[in-house]
């Protein structure tokens, strides 16, 4: 499930997917910009231009069409993020369309559940394309929020947090 064009050739994004609006995402501040890598953030506009190398004059290989979506950062030259998508696509992204808001990307169906345990209450079926807030992670469970619905899901269940990573604590 492809979340860009390629080649500038239309490609069908989230068709039935449900996806959480994210309005007003924040842009990177400074802080945010001098953080360690690998991390990740989210795309800040429903267009966003991968590119080949870190700099305009560098061809576009791909372009986002979904604002929130989490990619990973995996290096850092001036202004320019070195990024890697779900799919484990990898090009450049300017920092000014990148946003330290953290968000969840479902990739395959998934239960979200009323505790961090795995013989928790299930809340929701999450269908691959579903995209979350991500609230908080500890102890390789985190806490999402889809349309308003709060509940936790193994770290490794979903695309937009490292292995083991605390977030929100």
């Amino acid at each position: 499930m492809r979340l860009y064009l390629a080649a500038f050739a239309v490609v069908t994004i989230l068709a039935s997917a449900t996806v959480v609006p994210l309005i007003g995402a924040p842009g990177l501040t400074a802080a945010e910009t001098e953080r360690k890598v690998p991390r990740f953030v989210s795309l800040r506009a429903n267009e966003v231009n991968l590119r080949t190398g870190p700099g305009r004059r560098y061809p576009i290989e791909w372009v986002y069409h979904k604002r929130g979506v989490p990619i990973e950062i995996t290096a850092e030259f001036d202004k320019w993020r070195r990024v890697r998508d779900h799919e484990g696509a990898t090009g450049w992204v300017h920092q000014s369309l990148l946003s330290g808001r953290r968000n969840a990307l479902i990739t395959e169906a998934r239960l979200l559940r009323s505790k961090p345990d795995d013989d928790a209450r299930p809340l929701a079926r999450l269908s691959p394309g579903v995209l979350a807030e991500l609230i908080s992670c500890s102890e390789n469970w985190c806490r999402l929020e889809v349309n308003n619905l709060r509940g936790w899901i193994s770290q490794d269940q979903f695309f937009g947090a490292l292995a083991g990573e605390s977030v929100g604590n």
